[in-house]
């Protein structure tokens, strides 16, 4: 008895610290949320730009590019010629960097993580938000620093969309690209990365109105057996 109280207050410990953290978190970077419809063009687009522009660094190695053809509809020659960018990149197998893990641990202190998950793990918002939190840090190894993850590793990829800014969000450099271009990039990559975490989401929502449909009716096929049971009792 005392040990299933002890590792109940410990639980409740542990989950009351959590509580605590993220409501710290929350009052310290307010995350923003995207607007966005979560269909295929948008996961497309967001695809696109992280194979050309991200993969050189960031693997996804949970998701096979031949998933693409069942969930988005893609041929196979539109994902090799668009999503399959490092040379060597193999299509019955995840899509993973062509930098290898030693070599970018020398360069870059530490192997870039892998994204496949990582909409699950910090979610869309998070996502999206950090995207857009870049800052200058002449401080900083790499010169760069980010509001909602302090101490990043990972140089601003899209300073020529966001231009540069100081801490205090006053502009350094001018971006190149309008801030709706820049809205897109980021919530179409955020996009990309929620569906990368749970491919299955597209078929779900796919047979959820034909699963919906068929429970209804199962329910009232049961319901007319209830009463033609009871009847017979009564």
């Amino acid at each position: 008895m005392k040990i299933i109280l002890r590792t109940g207050l410990l639980a409740g410990a542990v989950i009351f610290a959590a509580i605590c953290g993220k409501a710290g978190y929350a009052d310290e970077v307010q995350l923003q949320t995207p607007k966005y419809q979560f269909n295929k063009e948008t996961i497309i687009r967001g695809g696109q730009f992280f194979a050309q522009n991200c993969l050189t660094c960031h693997s996804m190695k949970y998701l096979r590019y031949n998933r693409l053809v069942v969930d988005l509809g893609l041929d196979e020659k539109f994902i090799k010629d668009n999503f399959m960018t490092p040379s060597g990149a193999e299509y019955l197998r995840g899509m993973t960097t062509a930098m290898p893990p030693e070599s970018a641990a020398k360069w870059l202190n530490a192997a870039p993580p892998d994204l496949t998950l990582a909409a699950r793990y910090r979610g869309i918002d998070w996502i999206y938000t950090y995207l857009r939190s870049f800052y200058w840090d002449p401080g900083k190894p790499g010169g760069w620093n980010n509001h909602v993850f302090p101490g990043v590793a990972m140089p601003n990829v899209l300073f020529s969309y966001s231009g540069t800014t100081d801490d205090k969000g006053n502009v350094l450099e001018k971006a190149g690209y309008t801030s709706e271009e820049y809205d897109r990039i980021t919530t179409d990559l955020a996009v990309w990365m929620r569906y990368t975490s749970d491919p299955s989401i597209i078929v779900r929502r796919q047979i959820a109105p034909y699963v919906i449909g068929f429970l209804l009716i199962f329910t009232l096929l049961a319901y007319l057996l209830k009463r033609a049971y009871w009847r017979d009792v009564h």
